[in-house]
């Protein structure tokens, strides 16, 4: 396949392009959607071909016998990301929100705080405030313009009251991939307040050539607090399918997970399972691997002609697909620079105050679209930020 086809998904019941105009005002006829975090490429044709499959039998029954779902699973993990699970640790979620909703269900209590690293996926603190606990925010400082962590910082904000701790790994929206000493540093921090370490590592397979991702079950000492949460949907572009893994190696923990998922009666649906298996194959890698290549080309364009404008900088993009650019430096508004961009160029965005503690200058970039796209993009945006040069 060539990921420089244009394919319209207009009218396909798509919210990142369907919905834009009633969210962001950007006008569907001639705006260009790079808000929500889905590609506009098709999956691999090993995913496509296990739908048709599925379509050509023609009886959509209840799921069974998952082993060659959970080997596919762990055959994945091992060859791409040299971690060894067992099959019995894997839980399958309604998508990774779910999971994420899921484990604050399982291991916090009402009023019990959650610590978020920010600006992170806004996610996170929607289904954390829904469930009647609180969002602690630890805003990462910026260093020579990437993220970093201050540890000292926020263990003096730590009450006694906080419960749990999610890291975004890769994280979403600065695209950094953290370093093992950062991740140690999470994990002692976890260990020092008392907290579920939940990390959610679902662009893991979207990193940047140069860069190498670190799972958070590498890291000593940490397994008996430990949750991993990862997902086929971003890497093959398949997250309407909603499936999403949760594995867990401590038995305690595993225990009051798959507690609650019999409790509320979940149960994943049988297109995302054969879609995921098929997915992680040989196949799906060298996919990945061409797609990963074709962002990292996106990037370099986007960056290029970002950072181009005066006061615009995009923020050097180590994993995922979503840039997150910083508009401090034009000395406008958060509502100026907005409008420029939604009205002006009619890109639609996602805005930054919703990640949290540190994203009032930013705007984030969905980059995963045909290369035509991103340079249209790139001229819009330099035509509505003219005269800064």
């Amino acid at each position: 396949m060539s990921f420089d086809e244009i394919i319209d998904r207009r009218d396909t019941h798509c919210a990142k392009w369907d919905k834009m105009e009633a969210l962001y005002g950007v006008p569907r006829d001639e705006g260009i959607a790079m808000w929500v975090a889905d590609m506009d490429f098709r999956p691999p044709q090993v995913v496509q071909q296990a739908v048709r499959d599925m379509t050509d039998h023609g009886i959509y029954g209840y799921f069974g016998d998952d082993s060659k779902y959970l080997n596919a699973i762990q055959w994945w993990m091992k060859t791409r990301h040299n971690w060894e699970i067992d099959p019995s640790w894997i839980f399958t979620t309604h998508g990774l929100v779910n999971g994420t909703a899921m484990c604050v269900d399982a291991y916090t209590n009402a009023g019990d705080g959650v610590v978020l690293f920010t600006p992170v996926y806004h996610a996170f603190a929607k289904v954390i405030n829904a469930a009647g606990r609180k969002v602690v925010e630890c805003e990462m400082p910026v260093n020579a313009g990437r993220y970093e962590m201050d540890f000292d910082a926020w263990d003096a904000q730590m009450t006694g009251a906080e419960k749990m701790v999610i890291l975004c790994s890769p994280h979403n929206p600065g695209g950094r991939v953290w370093t093992r000493d950062e991740l140690q540093g999470v994990a002692d921090f976890a260990k020092r307040h008392d907290l579920v370490l939940v990390s959610d590592e679902i662009h893991h397979d979207l990193v940047m050539p140069g860069n190498t991702h670190i799972p958070m079950a590498h890291i000593e000492g940490i397994k008996d607090r430990l949750v991993m949460m990862t997902a086929t949907t971003k890497t093959f572009n398949i997250a309407g399918s909603h499936s999403g893994n949760v594995i867990i190696e401590d038995p305690d923990l595993r225990a009051k997970f798959g507690a609650r998922m019999m409790a509320l009666g979940l149960s994943a649906n049988s297109f995302g399972l054969f879609m995921a298996t098929a997915a992680y194959s040989p196949e799906g890698a060298a996919w990945v691997d061409d797609l990963v290549a074709y962002l990292d080309g996106n990037r370099q364009v986007f960056d290029e002609a970002v950072n181009a404008i005066p006061g615009l900088k995009s923020m050097k993009l180590e994993a995922t697909y979503l840039a997150w650019v910083d508009f401090a430096d034009t000395g406008m508004t958060r509502d100026e620079f907005t409008r420029r961009v939604q009205e002006d160029a009619k890109i639609a965005v996602n805005h930054g105050p919703t990640f949290g503690k540190g994203g009032d200058s930013f705007l984030r970039f969905n980059i995963a679209t045909p290369r035509a796209q991103v340079q249209k993009a790139c001229a819009r945006l330099a035509k509505a930020f003219g005269d800064l040069q």
